[in-house]
């Protein structure tokens, strides 16, 4: 089996925060950091409440996965960290929408958290099959 490991980066996304690749391919899988509502091309969260920055968030995913040779359908597990469990159903509303993960959603666990990087409403990590 192969143990190689690849560093994905993607100039459609946001780059990272600090020393941390935006993903990992090893053994046949993308294992994607998390990733934050930043708009690429400005570096700042986009504008609104928990729906545009749950859309931006996995646009960025959907970025870095194609760097990696993948998208957002072969998501086999997602990790959503939510600053309010209140905003839940707002973002599992953009979560579901078919464009995203199509009709067989990845394996998921949402978090509730005190703080997220730049005081941000929601981060995603994913782990996808290459």
């Amino acid at each position: 089996m192969a143990t190689e490991k690849k560093t994905i980066r993607s100039d459609a996304a946001p780059k990272a925060l600090g020393s941390y690749a935006q993903a990992i391919v090893a053994n046949g899988m993308v294992y994607c950091a998390g990733q934050l509502p930043i708009d690429p091309a400005t570096g700042n969260f986009v504008p609104g409440g928990i729906t545009e920055h749950t859309e931006q968030v996995l646009k960025n995913l959907r970025a870095v996965l194609k760097a990696a040779g993948s998208d957002l359908d072969r998501a086999v597990k997602t990790l959503v960290f939510i600053k309010n469990m209140s905003d839940f159903a707002a973002m599992n509303e953009v979560y579901a929408r078919p464009e995203y993960f199509g009709p067989n959603p990845p394996a998921r666990s949402t978090i509730e958290v005190a703080r997220l990087p730049r005081d941000s409403l929601i981060e995603i990590e994913l782990v996808a099959i290459a």
